[in-house]
């Protein structure tokens, strides 16, 4: 994987997104908040979850030639960035990812390896079919 190629490429995804969403979303005196990092995090992490045509259209969406290096990148951006892996007292983000999954669905050991240790993600199976009680 050459790195400088591969941010190359998230930047021109991030800029794309940013492009698409305030040319839909911004409308007169309005204010927007976006994360291309995030939303690229998490299409990742969906990447890193699927296979076959699905996880081929992300992996292009990405601009990333496999999962591997797009899992190599995040994993790379994520210890250096974010502030639970950044030790050099450099730029310094705080992002709660999370993977929720219906508790009937099989979940392999290699996705959940690579939503804890690439992006540092919490991945829960939960109960999407009963309602929850109210805690108030």
């Amino acid at each position: 994987m050459d790195l400088r190629e591969s941010i190359n490429n998230q930047t021109d995804v991030s800029f794309m997104l940013a492009k698409h969403i305030f040319s839909k979303e911004v409308k007169g005196d309005t204010n927007l908040v976006l994360s291309p990092l995030s939303i690229q995090i998490v299409l990742g992490l969906i990447a890193a979850g699927c296979k076959g045509p699905t996880q081929d259209q992300l992996l292009c969406f990405l601009k990333s030639k496999s999962i591997d290096e797009l899992n190599s990148l995040y994993s790379h951006l994520v210890n250096i960035v974010f502030v639970d892996g950044s030790s050099s007292g450099g730029p310094r983000l705080s992002v709660a990812n999370g993977v929720w999954i219906d508790q009937t669905l099989p979940l392999k050991p290699s996705f959940k390896q690579v939503v804890d240790n690439v992006y540092k993600a919490a991945l829960e199976s939960v109960d999407f079919q009963n309602k929850v009680s109210p805690f108030l």
